[in-house]
């Protein structure tokens, strides 16, 4: 398996140092805290429960139910978007839970997490971590990265998932100091390739020079696709509309029947 460059120190604490600096520990009696959750999920599955307002599943007490069913599956994790969602979810299932918020802003590509506004929004029902557009676009208002970034870690203890989709985001988000990257938004953007299926690319090359944990997210559609980005050196992965998304995973069966 590649191994990531980021150095891990194991004690009876798991301390986790990267970038030269020490991991910090929550102390709360509720709080994952970091050196716990990036021990739980390593050679884990995250599952995205996400469905939006114009989808048949929409509704936070629908989502903590589908959440609930991912952890009896296994998940160590859940990404969700809205904070209604998160706390739902919290609630239902006990398990760390990676917020978001997917906004539109006129004249603005940003949609996940885009400003200090959903920023808020989301720290007000305590995520574990926060999970938020880290690509070298212009975000609304002209408000950057690497405040949000600062923001999030001067109010909480929440962590920053920078959801990118180049090498070039990858370092900016880096250099703004979040605590993992996740190549949620590859083949999204203008400026990356487009792919039916995973960038294993990406993530083979990101955990080989990666100073955090990288997340392996983006069409991974089968258990061998999942355990590939496993093996290319990805801390973790995130797998949502082939677990949760019905609809879609009903429509690859009745496409494959017209085949016929």
């Amino acid at each position: 398996m590649t191994q990531s460059i980021w150095t891990l120190v194991i004690s009876s604490n798991w301390n986790l140092i990267y970038q030269g600096r020490a991991c910090r520990k929550f102390l709360g009696d509720d709080e994952v805290n970091r050196d716990t959750f990036f021990k739980n999920i390593h050679n884990n599955l995250i599952v995205s429960c996400q469905a939006l307002e114009d989808e048949p599943l929409h509704g936070s007490d629908i989502m903590a139910k589908m959440s609930q069913a991912a952890k009896e599956g296994g998940a160590k994790a859940i990404r969700s978007n809205t904070a209604s969602d998160v706390a739902a979810i919290k609630k239902q299932t006990g398990l760390p839970v990676i917020g978001l918020l997917k906004r539109d802003y006129p004249d603005n590509e940003v949609f996940i997490t885009p400003t200090l506004k959903e920023v808020n929004e989301l720290l007000a029902v305590n995520p574990d971590v926060i999970a938020l557009d880290a690509t070298i676009r212009k975000r609304p208002h002209g408000e950057t990265l690497k405040d949000l970034v600062s923001y999030i870690h001067g109010q909480s203890d929440t962590l920053v998932m920078a959801d990118i989709a180049t090498l070039r985001d990858a370092e900016y988000a880096i250099e703004c100091e979040v605590d993992m990257i996740s190549t949620t938004l590859s083949g999204y953007t203008s400026d990356s390739p487009k792919f039916e299926g995973p960038d294993f690319d990406l993530v083979e090359r990101l955990s080989k020079t990666s100073t955090v944990p990288v997340i392996a997210e983006g069409r991974i559609q089968t258990p061998e696709q999942a355990r590939r980005m496993l093996e290319l050196g990805a801390w973790s992965i995130v797998v949502g509309s082939s677990i949760t998304r019905p609809q879609l995973i009903t429509k690859t069966f009745t496409d494959k029947i017209r085949m016929l």
